[in-house]
């Protein structure tokens, strides 16, 4: 009899055990709006692009550069879509991507922190200034007096992401810094090539943040470009 009680209690633990982990994953699956599982994995510097099915609907996400396996069951809420996007690294135009905020992976065995702007780095670049502009470091130490002021900065143009919520984010270098800023970021709706020297006038913003890790302290806006000889 009493090996009997010990069989049936050992049931009901299992039983229990089994509807928990069911509850779980139904709580999981109701507190994000997306559940998909990973079709296909492409790993970039900063990214992982995943190709995902939700119900039978594929499309492609970003999310902050992690491991990933296909097969993998994630979640996620808030995300920012980007249409024609294209990845200068993978040579690759997505008709439409989703960056994704948060993510989680089945059962919350791996949550994913929120992504971080990419670090650019300091390169040895030494270009004079513009007659009549200022200088990267000038600009951040005076940031409060050029807000919401046009200026001229003439740098060699670091990196480019095109296409990202209408813009073109350039950045430069001209070899000064202050306090450890030494890069600007720019936006604007003509096309540059990484490598060129280029003088850029723009209107400057301080302290925006447009979500998803991307905050910038100083940003020139709506920038018109000047090829310099």
């Amino acid at each position: 009899m009493k090996s009997l009680l010990i069989v049936l209690l050992l049931f009901v633990a299992i039983g229990c055990g089994k509807n928990e982990q069911s509850e779980q994953t139904t709580q999981k699956s109701k507190e994000f709006a997306h559940t998909v599982k990973v079709e296909d994995v492409i790993q970039v510097s900063s990214y992982t692009y995943l190709n995902v099915d939700e119900n039978g609907n594929k499309y492609w996400i970003a999310v902050p550069k992690a491991e990933f396996d296909k097969g993998e069951i994630l979640y996620f809420d808030n995300y920012m879509e980007m249409k024609n996007f294209k990845s200068s690294e993978l040579d690759k135009i997505f008709d439409s991507i989703y960056f994704v905020d948060y993510v989680e992976k089945q059962l919350g065995t791996g949550a994913l922190t929120r992504p971080q702007k990419p670090k650019i780095d300091k390169l040895d670049v030494k270009v004079e200034p513009v007659p009549g502009g200022i200088t990267i470091a000038e600009l951040y130490s005076r940031a409060d007096e050029f807000k919401n002021k046009t200026v001229r900065i003439r740098g060699k143009v670091i990196k480019v992401n095109s296409g990202i919520m209408g813009k073109n984010w350039i950045h430069i270098q001209d070899g000064t810094s202050k306090d450890g800023n030494y890069d600007l970021t720019i936006t604007t709706n003509e096309n540059v090539n990484p490598g060129e020297v280029l003088t850029f006038e723009g209107k400057i913003a301080l302290n925006k943040d447009f979500g998803y890790g991307y905050s910038y302290k100083v940003l020139m806006e709506e920038a018109r470009t000047y090829k310099t000889l």
